[in-house]
Formats: structure tokens, C-alpha cells, sequence
């Protein structure tokens, strides 16, 4: 629906969502839902955004915690992403993962609202040790993309493309996106919704030839080092029963206006030209209150 006008645009999910990887806790998150609701706002006057979603949330977390809020603020524009963290956890059910995407597909459009979801990529591409994860990877964007037919949701296919697998693409902890991936998810999800302007120039290489990875000794080494700063202090809020998320709500509750100021920022995040991630706020310009 490329002439839907859209006055009032909700993102629900988990720390993608929330925007980790693109800025930080102290000068605020940007992440790739801010971003889509930057390229929506030239085209949308008037346009309100929310994001209500919280990092470390499981797909039924989302469900139960966001959706409500969501269907309350009446979206004409609805972005659900979530399942990632299920995907890693030891209890893994395809079935039951996207079931809970479908109830709020099911809810969201059923209130009127355009709805817009993701595929996954392939984690093993940048984490071999998560190899076993890619057969959960596949099944769970099968039933993504049939829950999302069922439904009439829009689905931005971020999972079937090289450049996704780009180590540029993603954080130094592998599994949020950089500024760069942010970047390039938005423009994704604005493809996907056929806003003016938008193409498939998400997809191309980077325009920088890619780095040599390390080999040998060198790589193993790079491994163990990411295992100790990131894979074992997750392994050990998982072992502890704790999230990322815990005492966390989300950082834009109600919906609130959005300005253009970042139009020309995106466009060269999505080419590369520019990553530090700075965030300001949308709506003026401030960094946004922690939370």
C-alpha cells in the first residue's frame, strides 16, 4: 500500500529494535526503527512514532509486555521483530516462536494497522561456533514469511543477501547490527513498504572493498577473545536466570513527533560514508533521557 499515509508508527521487539549497536546507553540509541521513522517523516507530515521495544526480550515477552501498549496508541504503521533471542536459547520451538509473532500480526492488522517484520540471517556467518543455530535460523523465517502471508505483512528479506553477512554490517559483539547495518535494515523495511525514494540499493556490497579476515592462529585468537567478552558474560546471565533487559523500559513510550534533521545522515550511513552512531534525539535535536 505505497499511498497509505501513515500518522502514527510503533515499533515493537527486542535490542535491535531498541537500537544497541547504533550509539549507546550514555548519548542515547538510535538503531534502525528510529532511522525508518527519519525516512518516513519527509513523506508523512505530522508523523508520531513509539518504540516499545526492550533488549534481551523473548518473542512472547514482546507479546505479552508491548502489544497491548501497542494496539493502544492505534498505529497506522506497526513494525514487529523479534525471535532472535529464542533462537539461542537451549528450548527452541519454531512453531511456538512464530506463533507469537502471528498473535500480534494477527492483532495489529486486524485493528487496521500496516504491519512490517523481518527475516533473519544466518548467525553462523559471523559466529562459526553457532553453526547448529542455522537450521533454527531457516525454519523460523519459513514460518515468518507464511505467518506474514496470512496476514498481509510486509516482509523486508534482510536474510538472503551477501552484504548481510558483511563483518561491517554488525557490532564487535556480532549479534546487533552496527550503525551501518542499522542503516541498511531501515532502508530494507522502507523498500519492503514501498516509500518513495526507496530501492534495493540496501542489498549491494559495500562500496569499500571488504578487509582481509585474519587467518590461522590470528582468527583463533580474535575467537577466544570475542568468547570472553561477549559469549561468557552472556553464558552467565543465562546461567544466572538474568536478561540485558532486566529493570529496563523502553526508551519512547508515547508516541511523539519526528523530524527529518537526520535525512541526509541516513543516506550516508547507508553508503558507508559515515558510522559513529551519534543519536539525537527526534524529536529536537537533544540526546534522549536513559532508561
Amino acid at each position: 500500500m505505497p499511498n497509505d499515509e501513515y500518522l502514527r508508527y510503533v515499533a515493537l521487539g527486542d535490542s535491535q529494535t531498541e537500537g544497541v549497536g547504533d550509539g549507546d546507553d550514555l548519548t542515547g540509541l538510535r538503531g534502525w526503527a528510529d532511522r525508518l521513522a527519519e525516512t518516513l517523516a519527509p513523506h508523512h507530515p505530522g508523523l508520531l512514532y513509539a518504540n516499545l521495544a526492550v533488549r534481551g526480550r523473548l518473542a512472547g515477552q514482546v507479546r505479552d509486555e508491548q502489544l497491548a501498549p501497542a494496539l493502544a496508541l492505534r498505529p497506522d504503521l506497526a513494525t514487529v521483530v523479534a525471535g532472535v533471542n529464542d533462537l539461542l536459547r537451549p528450548r527452541f520451538d519454531a512453531d511456538e516462536v512464530a506463533g507469537r509473532l502471528e498473535s500480534m500480526f494477527a492483532a495489529l492488522t486486524a485493528q487496521g494497522a500496516r504491519v512490517a517484520t523481518v527475516t533473519f540471517p544466518d548467525v553462523a556467518a559471523l559466529i562459526p561456533i553457532a553453526r547448529p543455530v542455522g537450521a533454527r535460523v531457516t525454519a523460523l523465517n519459513d514460518r515468518i514469511r507464511s505467518a506474514a502471508r496470512r496476514h498481509g505483512v510486509v516482509v523486508a528479506e534482510t536474510a538472503s543477501h551477501p552484504v548481510v553477512g558483511d563483518p561491517r554490517m554488525w557490532s564487535p559483539d556480532r549479534l546487533h547490527a552496527s550503525p551501518l547495518g542499522h542503516a541498511r535494515i531501515a532502508a530494507a523495511v522502507a523498500h519492503a513498504l514501498a516509500v518513495p525514494g526507496a530501492d534495493d540499493s540496501w542489498t549491494h556490497p559495500l562500496a569499500d572493498p571488504r578487509p582481509a579476515g585474519p587467518v590461522g592462529w590470528r582468527q583463533a585468537t580474535g575467537e577466544l577473545r570475542w568468547a570472553a567478552s561477549f559469549l561468557g558474560p552472556w553464558t552467565a546471565r543465562r546461567l544466572r536466570g538474568r536478561s540485558s533487559g532486566d529493570g529496563r523500559t523502553a526508551k519512547r513510550p508515547e508516541l511523539t513527533p519526528v523530524f527529518a534533521d537526520h535525512a541526509n545522515d541516513n543516506a550516508n550511513d547507508l553508503a558507508g560514508g559515515r558510522a559513529d552512531g551519534r543519536a539525537d534525539d527526534l524529536a529536537g535535536g537533544r540526546a534522549p533521557e536513559r532508561h
